[in-house]
């Protein structure tokens, strides 16, 4: 039947037709979650889901019945069909649920980042659950009633539907009530609702973001420590290199006990820390990046408060460092925003460490001796990796790093076995191994060669999902996401000039390397290491404060 001939229709029974649809084809995870958290699949919770189903196709149609008039009902229900069936494919294939902060990813990620997520599987799934229902309701002759018998028929749909939803629901009530009460996330995964509260829910953050921006720190000085080297003669600057990882797991890190030889030049570094257990602020860059760099921890810390007051670098700044900000990644967040920024991510032609479309991260350390031997103060320079960024990991490295294998190498990560995909993830830590080494040895040599204090802290902004739980990728919520997307890696390396000049122990340390650490820690330990004089300070969170003499 060619959509021409199609019969008509009347406009009441398109909406009704368009909400089972939407919640039976569209909704894969959310009935995947349900049946989890009504105890699986059983023959006698055959009534639960048919009453589930049959409340929230009365809860679409119920919203769709206040749109439906003749100039608005076609083109809503085409954006929702569109919208739906992009939503509904990477719930279903990468195990994510949309929340205020995925859509800010959505927002915030860079063109490069995106198309790595476009497939022709993602099209398929558009033209099946979008585009052809779309045009079957674009050519379906709609019949309305009269705008009386209209007014009646939607007050009566409104009513019948509410009263049947109560009825369902108290009915139900002692089986839904804990499953709901229990696993919060389902509202997450119910689309396209999740994504209309999400985009609220960012917005409302966002327009809230003051245009002003409040100081934090301004009374930062150089402590005691940089007057007793000065006492003694010492004039050598220091070079502080922050290294902000991306998408690395500490549980594939070999330096933490996995299985894989992940880590065999750190393994090899003397003087390295490495702290084995560290939670991440978020699981998404797009939160990690400005809560790490913030004195709010992750309890307090919220998108606009970032954004209204200064951080980290802000307070180095103040106490007379210069600051300067490597980027090979989609930006700092508005963690940099008033410091020295570089983009370093745009491929250079006929540069060996980039491609067409990126650069290798060891395109950060290209020019950096030079730059930290003309320096003429005291330097903090942070380097944010592409790291491990997916689901495009054989991408991350050069071809001499691909020693685990076979590798996944399509963004289609359904077309790939669980273990090509790890080979591949693995393949990404094995390369940052080897860029962090190279930048140790970087600052072992200025350290050597050009009397300059050298230090190095790295940590990652979130994990990453692999395949566990049937989760990929990152950006749950914090609250229900899996130790694969919180857990990072953390490491410190300090030349000895550097050790000593601050009066640093590093084998007490050593000694805390084991403890429990998060991102609340990265703020204060960065001024505690630096010895910076601040009100906003606490020796509570800084990891050094212990293990430093002479304060």
């Amino acid at each position: 039947m060619k959509l021409k001939s199609l019969p008509p229709v009347q406009a009441p029974l398109l909406t009704v037709a368009a909400s089972a649809f939407l919640v039976l084809a569209c909704n894969a995870s959310f009935w995947k979650s349900f049946v989890s958290a009504t105890g699986g699949v059983q023959f006698g919770n055959v009534p639960l889901y048919l009453g589930a189903v049959l409340v929230l196709v009365l809860v679409f149609n119920l919203f769709l019945t206040l749109v439906n008039f003749r100039p608005l009902i076609k083109p809503v229900l085409i954006f929702l069909f569109l919208l739906t069936s992009a939503s509904s494919y990477f719930m279903n294939k990468y195990g994510v649920v949309i929340d205020a902060s995925m859509v800010q990813n959505v927002v915030e990620t860079d063109v490069r980042e995106a198309n790595e997520l476009l497939s022709w599987h993602l099209v398929q799934t558009v033209l099946l659950l979008g585009v052809l229902p779309s045009l079957i309701v674009w050519r379906l002759p709609l019949r309305f009633p009269s705008l009386r018998r209209d007014l009646l028929i939607k007050l009566g749909t409104i009513a019948g539907s509410v009263v049947v939803m109560v009825g369902v629901l108290m009915l139900l009530f002692k089986t839904l009530a804990p499953a709901v009460r229990e696993h919060r996330e389902m509202r997450l995964l119910l689309t396209p609702t999740n994504v209309f509260q999400a985009t609220s829910s960012y917005l409302k953050h966002r327009w809230a973001t003051p245009t002003t921006i409040a100081p934090l720190g301004t009374d930062a000085s150089k402590g005691r420590l940089w007057a007793a080297a000065a006492a003694a003669g010492i004039e050598r600057r220091t070079v502080t290199v922050l290294v902000v990882g991306e998408t690395a797991r500490a549980m594939n890190f070999s330096l933490n006990g996995y299985s894989r030889a992940t880590n065999p030049r750190l393994a090899q570094e003397e003087g390295l820390i490495n702290f084995s257990d560290v939670s991440s602020c978020g699981t998404a860059t797009a939160v990690s990046v400005p809560c790490v760099f913030s004195a709010m921890g992750r309890e307090d810390y919220s998108e606009a408060k970032a954004r209204s007051q200064e951080g980290l670098l802000d307070v180095l700044s103040h106490a007379g460092f210069d600051v300067l900000w490597l980027d090979n990644n989609s930006g700092c967040k508005g963690a940099c925003d008033r410091v020295r920024f570089e983009d370093l991510s745009k491929p250079v032609a006929g540069n060996k460490l980039c491609n067409e479309e990126e650069c290798f991260d060891e395109h950060l350390l290209e020019g950096l001796p030079e730059l930290i031997r003309n320096a003429k103060k005291d330097l903090v320079i942070v380097l944010h990796q592409k790291g491990s960024h997916g689901p495009a990991y054989w991408r991350r490295y050069p071809a001499e790093f691909n020693k685990f294998g076979p590798v996944c190498q399509t963004n289609e990560l359904e077309k790939c076995s669980r273990e090509s995909i790890i080979a591949a993830y693995d393949n990404t830590i094995l390369y940052t191994d080897y860029f962090l080494s190279r930048t140790i040895d970087l600052l072992r040599k200025v350290a050597a060669e050009d009397g300059v204090d050298t230090s190095m802290l790295y940590f990652s902004d979130h994990g990453e999902s692999l395949g566990e739980k049937n989760m990929y990728l990152h950006g749950a919520p914090y609250m229900f996401s899996p130790a694969e997307q919180r857990k990072v890696p953390m490491m410190l390396w300090l030349s000895d000039s550097f050790r000593g000049r601050f009066n640093i122990d590093r084998s007490c340390l050593a000694a805390r390397s084991g403890q429990e650490f998060s991102h609340d820690n990265v703020f204060h330990s960065t001024l505690g290491m630096l010895n910076v004089n601040t009100a906003v300070y606490n020796p509570q969170l800084d990891l050094f404060h212990a293990c430093v003499h002479g304060v």
